[in-house]
């Protein structure tokens, strides 16, 4: 745990002090996902040699799904994959309109060197990198633009040959985007890029300078995928995770446009088994309810064939191949683990780390989750955020910070409605005690 940068520490640190869940640096955070280590890296390492892999992940609220998908991201990243979260939501990000997913993809773009959003670096990494496979395979001189812009053309042309057919705009607005670039034109690039990443309204002169017509749509996006697709693969990322999360807000919608999004889910799911986008891993994560109930993908019978997987064993016995996976969510030891392991990772990087270690000891840190749970009404899956952001910001910047502090004489729980999800607002108010005054007695 000692090992832990100062940066990746103080990242982990202000996350979980919001109540929010880290960026990076979740492998020093990680309970519980042994079990799924070999199976993921494996279908990784699928992507990276040009298959696709798609792969389901269910969980209730504060199993940690997204937890995992993070984590899955980091080592994703540690093989120069590019990665994207991207937030389904009926009016941001609705999963029948294609294009929506697909310009919040570039938005949250990210890669091992650059945060969101990458795909202008990535952009410029490609045509480096065409330029760089020109010189060192032609006889062109460095010196001799002319000549040099001509055969990037031409390479440019060959790499999206498949693209081109699908989305041959793709490809043209490429072009243009370096033509405005070369020629000093930074408006004209910077709507082509804007283009590419699929933003609206972009503007006609520069959509009309590169030749391109009108503005993405659902079926555009999956061209367009193709060719982000190609152009990380040739500037050194060998793959994209990308995940949707909180697929089971489609449960929420209209019933004709959550029978348009399951479906563009299935024609997703069945072109990423067709082969249409090496390099990608596709995933998505819902509830239980999602993949089992009648207003999810139960709705419709071939998505459901898809996602089917036998879930009748025990847990200990599910297979982490499968194209879905659960999460069984925490128990108290598991969380208990947790807090430990957060307070091992504060303690590493302070001058009272010794103090911090005794004063929040095991026995504390169990009491306290044992407090939040039972302030939850004993549903320990509901449990985790809150209890991270109360050990940090209730417990440990104050043990840090004032040396008399000992929270079993200073501090007493409260769960205040305000600072608690819609999830945990329900579920406190499922349990006998005062939501807003659960003391922790120890």
């Amino acid at each position: 745990m000692s090992s832990a940068s100062t940066t990746k520490r103080r990242a982990v640190i202000d996350a979980l002090r919001r109540g929010a869940v880290p960026e990076s640096g979740l492998d020093v955070l990680a309970v519980g996902l042994t079990r799924f280590e070999s199976a993921l890296d494996e279908e990784l390492e699928a992507v990276a040699s040009g298959r696709s892999v798609f792969k389901a992940v269910r969980g209730e609220y504060g199993s940690g799904k997204t937890f995992l998908t993070r984590w899955l991201g980091e080592r994703a990243k540690q093989r120069n994959f590019a990665v994207a979260e991207v937030q389904i939501s009926e009016n941001e990000t609705p999963l029948h309109k294609l294009e929506t997913v697909y310009r919040r993809l570039t938005e949250r773009l990210t890669t091992p060197g650059f945060p969101p959003s990458a795909l202008r670096a990535v952009v410029d990494s490609w045509f480096y990198a065409l330029e760089e496979d020109v010189l060192a395979g032609e006889d062109v001189a460095p010196d001799d633009g002319l000549r040099l812009h001509q055969a990037v053309d031409n390479l440019l042309n060959e790499r999206l040959a498949d693209v081109s057919r699908a989305a041959p705009a793709f490809a043209t607005a490429l072009r243009g985007y370096r033509a405005a670039h070369s020629q000093g034109d930074a408006a004209t690039a910077e709507a082509l890029l804007a283009w590419l990443g699929g933003q609206p309204h972009v503007a006609a002169s520069a959509r009309r300078a590169a030749g391109v017509r009108g503005e993405l749509d659902h079926f555009g996006a999956l061209g367009s995928l193709q060719g982000l697709l190609a152009i990380l693969r040739d500037s050194g990322h060998p793959g994209l995770l990308l995940v949707l999360d909180e697929v089971e807000t489609l449960q929420r919608v209209r019933s004709d446009a959550r029978d348009k999004a399951l479906n563009a889910l299935r024609q997703l799911i069945d072109e990423v088994h067709s082969g249409r986008f090496p390099g990608l891993h596709l995933v998505i994560t819902g509830t239980p309810a999602f993949f089992d109930g009648q207003q999810g993908i139960q709705r419709l019978p071939p998505l459901a064939q898809r996602l089917s997987v036998d879930f009748s064993t025990e847990p200990r016995f599910d297979n982490p191949r499968a194209v879905q996976i659960r999460l069984p969510g925490f128990t108290v030891g598991s969380l208990v683990d947790l807090g430990c392991k957060v307070r091992e990772l504060y303690a590493s990087g302070t001058e009272s780390g010794e103090r911090i270690r005794s004063v929040v000891d095991d026995a504390y840190v169990t009491d306290l989750a044992n407090a939040v749970t039972g302030g939850l009404g004993g549903k320990v899956g509901v449990a985790p955020r809150i209890f991270l952001k109360k050990l940090v910001a209730d417990v440990l910047d104050r043990v840090d910070q004032f040396e008399d502090f000992d929270p079993r004489q200073h501090y007493a729980l409260t769960l205040a409605s305000a600072e608690l999800t819609e999830t945990e607002r329900n579920a406190a108010a499922s349990t006998a005690a005062d939501a807003d005054d659960v003391e922790l007695n120890v």
